[in-house]
């Protein structure tokens, strides 16, 4: 009996990480679909906003109260474009963590998916370095899509965070001042299968991109491969 409970147990410490690992897998996956239909809609994320981006988080499946009344946890993953100057390809996904989303009315109480843009160096390595708190370590404003973005030019091109979400099939620029923005370590050991920051897998470019980053990356290297930032 003692031999059995101690084979259940060694193979329940082995099928853990596995499952953690697949779970990180497909949230992965999520990310790239959402984004995909994102960029597909009609009125969707200006296209010279995504060339000018150095970065870009994906939350899929956001839901209200999921860390508490009046708040949400949202995980995701970031990817940022290589190089010291962030004009290289895409780089490997790092997992990402949204917190104190809350977003009430705006909103409902539907599942929500949001996409970040993060517009210069500054926003980028606040981001990648450290926690931070939107509209407080880092300017953020609720992205303009459309013909409104050209209206508010000066407005985006002040922010370091441009923010977005998908509701109920409704697609539009959304505040999200006061969230935090956090590199999720546990997810990342998951995934990659070791302690990794979310700034080492996205800066040194010898993280591959898992089979699961894919979707992400080709889709993001395909629609905008070349940042058009003035340097």
């Amino acid at each position: 009996m003692r031999t059995f409970v101690a084979i259940i147990a060694i193979v329940a410490l082995l099928t853990l990480p596995l499952h953690a690992q697949e779970k990180e897998r497909d949230r992965l996956g999520d990310c790239g679909t959402v984004l995909e239909e994102i960029l597909h809609m009609p009125d969707s994320i200006p296209q010279w906003l995504l060339d000018r981006a150095e970065c870009v988080v994906v939350f899929p499946g956001v839901k209200k109260g999921a860390m508490g009344i009046g708040g949400s946890y949202g995980r995701g993953a970031i990817t940022c474009r290589t190089g010291k100057t962030f004009a290289g390809p895409w780089s490997a996904p790092a997992m990402f963590a949204l917190e104190g989303v809350n977003f009430g009315f705006q909103l409902g109480g539907e599942a929500t998916d949001f996409v970040l843009l993060v517009m210069n160096p500054k926003g980028a390595e606040s981001v990648l370095h450290s926690k931070v708190k939107l509209g407080g370590d880092a300017s953020a404003t609720a992205g303009p899509k459309g013909r409104a973005a050209a209206a508010d030019t000066d407005i985006v091109m002040k922010a370091e965070i441009l923010s977005y979400s998908r509701s109920r099939g409704l697609f539009a620029g959304v505040s999200l001042e006061g969230s935090t923005l956090r590199s999720d370590g546990g997810a990342n050991k998951n995934l990659y299968g070791r302690q990794l920051s979310a700034e080492q897998i996205v800066r040194n470019g010898a993280v591959k991109t898992p089979a699961s980053g894919q979707k992400l990356i080709s889709l993001l290297n395909m629609k905008s491969s070349r940042n058009l930032s003035a340097k």
